[in-house]
C-alpha cells in the first residue's frame, strides 16, 4: 500500500521528503475507515479528516493526531482549565443564553419591581439549563451557538471548561473521535450522550493563536492531520499532494486490488484483444484490433517521455506480451528500461484503472454515434440583405460535390 501511494505522489513536490506524506495519508485513512460488514468498508476522507495548516517549524514535524484539533480557546481563560486528563465531554447544538424574541418584542413595565422580575426570569432560565448540564458532571462543554456571561459564570464555578461557536463540521468530528452525541436541547441529555473516549483535552498556543486539542482517543473514527511548514504556499502545495495520496489510500481500503503500472496492464489487455481478434472472422474482428492498438498508447507515451527509440521498445514489449505472457513486464517511466513492475514496486489501483478503461470506451462510442454536427456560427450577410432562407441539402447535391484529392 505504501509503494502504491508513493507511486502516486512520486512526481509531485513532496516526493523529496521521502515516505512522510505517504505515511500521513495511510495513517489518516486507516483511522477513519469503518467496516460496514459483507466485505464493505466506508472511508469518508472529506468529512472526518481535517487538514490543519499551521505555518512555522519544519515539515518533518507534521503528524496525524489520534483525535481532533480546532482553532478555539476556552471562553474564560483565567477561570477555566486548559488541560484536562480523560475529560467527560458534552456536545451541544443549542445556545446557552436567554432566547431573544424573533421579531421586535415590546415589554411594558409599570413598576420598578417588574424590571427586576424580568432579569430574574432570565437568570433562572440560564441557571436551569446549566443545572441540567452539570447534572452529568462534565469536564468540557462545547456548543455550536452562543454562551452568555451568566452561563460562563455557572460553568466555571462548577470547574467546567466551555468552548462556544464551534463549526458544525468540527463538532461532528469531535463526536466521532470521543464517542459523544450532539444534543439539541439540554433537557434531553442522557448519560450515553457524554463522550468519554478522549484521553486528553489541552489548549496550546502555536505562534500567535490558541488551538484546542482533544487527543489520545480510544479507536477514533475522525482525525486531524497537523501540517507544519515554513510558509503558507508550501503548506498549500503539501495539502494538495496529501489529498491525492489520501484518495489513493481510500481507493485501496475500499477495494484492495492492485494491477501493475508502467503500461504492463494495457499491454496485457492489448495482447488478449489481439488473440480474440484472430479467433473471430470477417468484419467483427476490426473492433478488437482497433481497441488493441488504442491500448498501446499508454506504454508508447511513456517511451516517448523517456526519449528512447519508441518503435524498438514497443516491438520488444509486444513480443514479450504475446500470447498473454509476462504480464508484469512494463516500461520504467524514469529510465525507459523494460523491467518487472513487481520488482520496481510500480502499482496502480484496480478500480481506478477499470474506471479509466470504461470511460475511454464509452467516450469513443459516444463520438462514433455522432452522425451530424450543428454549428452555432452565423454566416455574415451583406449589409441591407434580408434574412436568408435555410437551404435543405438533398442527396443529389451531396453526390454532385467535388471531392478534394488527399
Amino acid at each position: 500500500m505504501l509503494s502504491l501511494v508513493k507511486s502516486c505522489i512520486g512526481t509531485k513536490f513532496t516526493s523529496q521528503f521521502g515516505d512522510l506524506i505517504a505515511d500521513l495519508a495511510i495513517d489518516a485513512t486507516t483511522t477513519v475507515g469503518v467496516d460496514l460488514g459483507h466485505g464493505m468498508r466506508e472511508v469518508d476522507i472529506k468529512k472526518y479528516i481535517k487538514v490543519e495548516k499551521v505555518p512555522g517549524s519544519q515539515l518533518e514535524e507534521s503528524r496525524v493526531l489520534k483525535g481532533v484539533m480546532f482553532n478555539k480557546d476556552v471562553v474564560a481563560p483565567g477561570k477555566m482549565r486548559r488541560k484536562i486528563v480523560k475529560p467527560r465531554i458534552i456536545l451541544l447544538d443549542c445556545p446557552l443564553e436567554y432566547k431573544k424574541g424573533e421579531n421586535q418584542t415590546n415589554a411594558e413595565l409599570v413598576k420598578e419591581e417588574d424590571w427586576e422580575l424580568l432579569l430574574k426570569m432570565e437568570e433562572e432560565y440560564i441557571e436551569n439549563i446549566c443545572t441540567q448540564i452539570l447534572k452529568f458532571k462534565p469536564d468540557l462543554v462545547i456548543t455550536e451557538k452562543g454562551l452568555s456571561d451568566l452561563a460562563t459564570h455557572y460553568l466555571s464555578k462548577a470547574g467546567v471548561s466551555a468552548i462556544r461557536r464551534l463549526r458544525k463540521t468540527d463538532n461532528n468530528r469531535i463526536a466521532k473521535a470521543c464517542g459523544a452525541v450532539i444534543v439539541n436541547r439540554p433537557d434531553e441529555l442522557q448519560e450515553s450522550d457524554v463522550g468519554t473516549a478522549a484521553g486528553l483535552f489541552e489548549v496550546k498556543k502555536i505562534g500567535d493563536e490558541f488551538f484546542s486539542f482533544i487527543v489520545d482517543c480510544q479507536d477514533p473514527k475522525a482525525c486531524t492531520v497537523l501540517l507544519r511548514g515554513a510558509s503558507k504556499d508550501l503548506l498549500n502545495e503539501v495539502e494538495r499532494n496529501l489529498q491525492d495520496a489520501m484518495a489513493v489510500a481510500r481507493n485501496i481500503l475500499k477495494n484492495p486490488k492492485l494491477v501493475p503500472g508502467g503500461g504492463a496492464t494495457e499491454l496485457t489487455v492489448s495482447a488478449t484483444l489481439k488473440q480474440k481478434s484472430s479467433s473471430v472472422e470477417g468484419i467483427e474482428k476490426w473492433p478488437y484490433e482497433a481497441a488493441a492498438i488504442a491500448f498501446e498508447a499508454i506504454p508508447r507515451t511513456l517511451a516517448q517521455n523517456c526519449g528512447v527509440n519508441v518503435i524498438r521498445k514497443m516491438t520488444e514489449l509486444q513480443g514479450l506480451h504475446a500470447n498473454g505472457e509476462n504480464a508484469w513486464i512494463g516500461i520504467d517511466g524514469n529510465t525507459g528500461e523494460i523491467t518487472d513492475m513487481k520488482e520496481r514496486k510500480i502499482w496502480d489501483a484496480y478500480n481506478v484503472k477499470a474506471q479509466t478503461f470504461k470511460t475511454a470506451i464509452e467516450a469513443a462510442c459516444m463520438l462514433l454515434r455522432i452522425d451530424d454536427i450543428v454549428s452555432g456560427i452565423k454566416k455574415k450577410q451583406a449589409p441591407g440583405a434580408g434574412p436568408s432562407k435555410p437551404q435543405v441539402e438533398t442527396e443529389a447535391d451531396a453526390d454532385g460535390e467535388q471531392i478534394l484529392p488527399d
